[in-house]
């Protein structure tokens, strides 16, 4: 039942994510969104540490002291920060985030929707995402840049939703890069 369970929640998470990714243009992001989450490295750890409220790699990570979903995952899906951090060269090779390309930021953004709406069902306000946020950025290893362009789009939704947010994107992305 949990496997069954885990596999309509990450169908329902992709699904949002497609849906908001095709609304900006972002076609083959929101096609390809965490395909990897259907690799057994992942799914079979998802569904043995499914809870329905949280992500299982939180699950996982408590057990563990580490989740290798998570690490396989985070390896695999530029949309996540955890993808862009390398060692800087021009920082005494300290870990730094690297700018991560305007699409993916947007997927990002679109992927903490999704992830919110999943795991927050009713409760979801376009407020919740940048309140997650708010309360995980201090520990973030994420590039200056990309972490203003994050907050914007968040604080944009909380502000003024999702439709007038969306057409920001649409009409406005090059403010940020190349949209493709």
């Amino acid at each position: 039942m949990k496997a069954l369970e885990h596999l309509r929640t990450i169908n329902h998470h992709k699904l949002l994510v497609m849906k908001n990714c095709f609304a900006v243009g972002l076609y083959k992001q929101g096609l390809l969104h965490d395909l990897s989450k259907y690799a057994p490295s992942e799914f079979l750890v998802g569904c043995r540490y499914y809870q329905g409220n949280r992500s299982p790699n939180a699950a996982e990570r408590e057990e563990k002291g580490y989740s290798a979903a998570w690490l396989h995952h985070k390896g695999r899906n530029k949309h996540h920060f955890e993808y862009w951090i390398d060692v800087d060269m021009d920082r005494g090779f300290q870990i730094a985030g690297m700018r991560m390309p305007v699409r993916y930021v947007v997927e990002m953004f679109m992927d903490r929707i999704a992830a919110s709406k999943t795991y927050l069902k009713d409760a979801y306000t376009d407020s919740s995402p940048l309140e997650y946020y708010n309360r995980t950025k201090e520990v973030m290893v994420i590039h200056p840049v990309t972490r203003r362009q994050l907050e914007i789009l968040l604080k944009m939704l909380a502000r003024d939703g999702e439709e007038k947010t969306f057409r920001f994107i649409r009409e406005h992305i090059v403010v940020f890069g190349k949209k493709n």
